[in-house]
């Protein structure tokens, strides 16, 4: 028989260690447990956001499971910050940086408690690639749990989502709906406990540790409210026993290989731009080259066949029912767009883990469409590059009707200072908005500009007016929108050159994004330009700012240029 506490009996075993037993027996181990895996739960409860407030009781589960499986569970908290709560303000600079948190305190944790295994828990946007960063570094046995999506809210027989009450913004703002509409959306959008609904940047983010093979199969769609979640979570802690005994470790299923299948689903199901920034850092983490250049390469050879929002009509429940991430994997399998011989959390591979799932989906559903008639016949994360962003920078062109406009600049110092214009009524039709010093080291942190994006979109400038900037979007934004570009304004990349006016060109069909003046021209502005003050200078944005990597590099904090 295997050793299955081969990382833990360093710390439970020997004359010398009888110090570390007697803290332990104070924690509920006995005799007979010091021999057992100890399995490290990082639990991402907390009801800060509805996103993470219906997670204990599935980290519960895991627990009991792991116990019944032989192992001594070990949990501990994980911090969340709440992107949808957090939008638009100086909070969301913080949203990014909790990814890195998140990422430091797993390693942390089960490096210094030298833990056998791993099962992390979370829900809200930075939950999924932080304990996934975790779980590459860590190179432990390990399984990723989501917390689950939120089902929901319904008005008048629609679908609503936080992305509702986002573009009601803009639409009261134009005067396109009345007060009573825009109290309604509010009130309605949120019922209950779950992540946001479409395929946003949490869902994207889950269903690409699905297609990572790093979570159990349907694990990426469940909705949090729902007893599927609680067992999937036992499931998936039963497991980990499992991957302990075959020394399965989280690396061996994270190779580049799963990572191509991540991007590819992300591609597949309109995921979020997001998932650009993350899988990058990810893949840093786990020792696995990956590049911009890689999401352009799958993107052209991947069709968007699935209808979700935000530029869609369908919810990540929607999808579950439908077949849910299993059922886009087989038609992207037998398409021989994924790497089937993948070893997965399963034990087994991505062709054996699809082998029962049918070859198309069912028919009386239109959430995930033929594979022969796509939504779109390319994907819709567009990587742009030009003299604006000669790092690279991402669109998304799904939901809209052209993917190119050269307008205006409209240059604006903050997403505070764009909305307002927005909401004033101060973009027109042909505007090219621009919000720059929010990249990494600039924000710092990049917020995401949903509500620009949103209220954009709520006044119907959405197909004609554009938006370029150094920061993120929500996985909710669509419409004519460009993010990450890189080098970011406050380390003097090109976006920081633009003056009021100047004629930006986005054009995704040719993956350009540029700005119509001479090479002389951005010389001269150059030679001027000096970089703005940093904007803190203590706590955790202050270092942030002055460790975090390029956009075009995942953003990580232990890597730099």
């Amino acid at each position: 028989m295997s050793v299955l506490n081969r990382r833990s009996r360093q710390i439970t075993e020997g004359t010398q260690r009888a110090p570390n037993r007697a803290m332990m027996r104070a924690v509920g181990f006995t005799d007979e447990d010091f021999g057992k895996p100890i399995v490290a739960i990082a639990n991402g409860h907390s009801n800060i956001t509805p996103c993470n407030s219906g997670i204990g009781r599935l980290a519960d589960a895991a627990s009991e499971a792991l116990a019944a499986a032989g192992a001594m569970p070990q949990m501990f908290g994980t911090i969340t910050i709440s992107d949808g709560i957090s939008m638009g303000t100086e909070g969301m600079k913080l949203s990014l940086v909790s990814r890195e948190v998140i990422a430091d305190s797993i390693e942390t944790v089960c490096r210094g408690q030298s833990m056998d295994g791993l099962v992390a828990v979370g829900g809200c946007d930075k939950n999924l690639p932080g304990a996934l960063m975790a779980i590459a570094r860590l190179d432990l046995p390990s399984v990723f749990v989501y917390g689950g999506t939120i089902k929901p809210g319904k008005l008048n027989g629609e679908d609503l989502t936080i992305v509702s009450v986002f573009e009601a913004v803009g639409q009261y703002s134009a005067g396109r709906i009345p007060m009573e509409t825009f109290r309604d959306i509010e009130t309605h959008a949120c019922p209950g406990s779950g992540s946001c609904g479409g395929m946003y940047t949490a869902n994207t983010m889950s269903s690409a540790a699905e297609a990572l093979g790093i979570a159990l199969p349907y694990s990426s769609t469940v909705a949090n409210p729902d007893e599927e979640a609680v067992r999937g979570a036992a499931a998936a802690a039963e497991r980990v026993v499992g991957l302990i005994e075959e020394d399965l470790t989280a690396r061996r299923i994270m190779t580049r290989e799963a990572f191509e299948n991540a991007i590819t689903v992300v591609m597949a199901v309109g995921g979020s731009t997001n998932a650009v920034l993350h899988l990058i850092a990810i893949a840093k983490c786990a020792g696995v080259e990956l590049n911009i250049d890689d999401f352009e390469e799958i993107r052209r050879r991947t069709p968007l066949f699935c209808d979700l929002k935000p530029s869609g009509k369908y919810v990540a429940t929607d999808l579950h029912e439908a077949g849910g991430i299993p059922q886009v994997m087989k038609m992207l399998l037998n398409a021989g767009l994924l790497h089937g011989d993948c070893i997965t959390v399963t034990g087994k591979t991505v062709a054996e883990n699809l082998a029962d799932i049918p070859d198309q989906p069912r028919a009386d559903q239109s959430v995930i469409l033929p594979y022969d008639s796509p939504k779109t016949p390319e994907a819709h994360l567009a990587i742009l590059r030009g003299n604006l962003a000669p790092e690279g920078s991402v669109a998304k062109t799904s939901g809209i009707g052209t993917a190119a406009i050269t307008g205006p600049a409209r240059v604006f110092e903050s997403e505070e200072e764009a909305l307002e214009a927005i909401l004033a009524r101060r973009i027109v039709e042909g505007d090219v908005i621009v919000i720059r010093n929010e990249g990494p080291v600039g924000g710092p942190g990049m917020r995401e500009m949903l509500a620009p994006t949103s209220a954009v979109v709520g006044q119907g400038l959405g197909e004609t007016v554009g938006l370029i900037t150094d920061g993120r979007f929500s996985g909710g934004s669509y419409g004519l929108v460009v993010g990450h570009v890189a080098p970011e304004a406050a380390v003097g990349g090109p976006i920081g050159l633009l003056v009021e006016g100047d004629s930006i060109t986005i054009d995704a069909a040719q993956n350009l994004l540029q700005v119509n003046v001479s090479d002389e021209e951005l010389e001269r502005r150059r030679a001027q330009f000096t970089p703005p003050a940093p904007r803190y200078s203590k706590g955790v944005l202050y270092k942030y700012a002055r460790l975090v990597s390029s956009a075009s590099m995942g953003a990580v904090t232990d890597e730099h240029d």
